[in-house]
């Protein structure tokens, strides 16, 4: 299998002209590496010596030590190459002036996870929106979108459930790269940031992570392997619940499930164990940390069997559907919603942050069909797609 070749390996073959002499910036974490799994920091210093003035780290920190949300990170000196690393998931969530002040430039190397809710993506944001504000310009080093680049699905956000974990009218699975998006809301939303993509090399659309011949490196604590990024764009709706995501498990989105799953009666909505692209696999599980610490969950692990077929969203909402009809309120269960807080947001409800609307939530409480709706929902992606086109550097 030959390998892709990531935009931080390509800026750093070919530095452009507009970074000599300046002072630059690095928002980065653990997955930030090369093909040789050698650290975008410690490469950047390599090449660029002493004009390395700054790291910035985005939620679960430089090191992705962080479990869970709202545990944030402090700003610290860099050990090893002694400069300031500047936390956007602590003190501020934006970078300030005075962290502005300290660079010329912003690379940014992150590796996203291919969903709407995940919050690289909107730290992104904040960091154009500063960097416009105090004419610093942006150089996002792109990486292959895990959940792949040709399926989008899911509805969209609407203005009102703009947070922390969503700040754009996208689907959940939105199918860019973290440079595609980054030129999606410059240019579609007004940030107008002096904003540059460095590409990829070789990367497809149609490609899933394991065949870009890239490490998978977890970008955050329970995002262990590719396959859990894959589930990712669906399985994060039990983040909203009173039902366990596998958190304080090995497998964290893979497992799912409570004390009180009726595993038969799921199996019978969903029309059995095999879907399209999975399996849904009846397991087990003790979280050691999280919801339902310490109980035996019953539920399922999702088994990957088709990673183009797979719809991650699609599943998971049906899956949603299946355990709202057994065990809510109508039948007497005692599935619930999560309460606030979610991702400091203090009164709206954590399921309708990560969905992006309220309705869908009043949908599944009511009981309509569920196939409908994902139609629906899915041709609001099938919109997205094609007015995103414009943006997409790898068709």
């Amino acid at each position: 299998m030959k390998r892709i070749q990531t935009g931080l390996e390509n800026i750093l073959a070919n530095p452009p002209a507009r970074l000599e002499n300046k002072r630059i910036g690095l928002l980065c974490n653990p997955a930030s590496v090369d093909g040789r799994l050698r650290h975008a920091s410690r490469l950047a210093k390599e090449r660029f010596g002493k004009r390395l003035a700054a790291l910035f780290s985005p939620q679960h920190g430089l090191y992705a030590e962080k479990q869970d949300n709202m545990i944030e990170s402090d700003d610290f000196i860099d050990p090893v190459l002694r400069i300031p690393v500047f936390s956007l998931y602590g003190k501020t969530r934006r970078p300030t002036s005075e962290m502005m002040d300290a660079i010329d430039v912003l690379l940014v190397d992150l590796q996203d996870a291919g969903t709407r809710v995940y919050t690289f993506f909107t730290t992104l944001s904040y960091c154009l929106e500063e960097a416009a504000r105090h004419g610093k310009p942006v150089f996002v080093l792109d990486r292959p979108n895990p959940a792949g680049g040709d399926t989008v699905e899911g509805n969209c956000l609407r203005p009102g459930f703009a947070s922390f974990v969503g700040r754009y009218p996208m689907p959940m699975r939105h199918g860019l790269s973290i440079g595609e998006y980054a030129l999606w809301i410059n240019d579609c939303h007004g940030i107008g940031c002096e904003l540059e993509i460095t590409a990829m090399t070789g990367w497809r659309r149609s490609m899933r992570f394991r065949e870009t011949g890239l490490y998978w490196i977890p970008p955050s604590p329970n995002l262990p392997t590719p396959e859990s990024a894959l589930v990712y764009p669906g399985q994060v709706i039990w983040e909203g619940t009173n039902v366990s995501e596998g958190r304080g498990t090995t497998q964290p989105f893979e497992l799912f499930g409570a004390p009180y799953f009726d595993i038969d009666g799921i199996l019978a909505f969903m029309g059995g164990s095999r879907q399209e692209g999975c399996y849904l696999r009846p397991a087990v599980f003790e979280p050691v940390a999280h919801k339902w610490q310490g109980r035996a969950c019953r539920g399922f692990q999702i088994h990957v069997t088709d990673g183009r077929a797979f719809s991650a969203w699609t599943v998971s909402m049906k899956l949603l559907a299946a355990v709202i009809r057994h065990h809510g309120p109508e039948a007497g269960g005692v599935f619930e919603w999560k309460q606030p807080p979610y991702e400091y947001e203090f009164e709206k409800l954590p399921i309708d942050l990560i969905l992006g609307d309220d309705t869908i939530r009043k949908t599944l409480e009511a009981g309509e069909n569920i196939d409908e709706r994902i139609r629906l929902w899915n041709e609001e992606a099938g919109t997205f797609r094609e007015a995103t086109r414009p943006c997409r550097l790898y068709e």
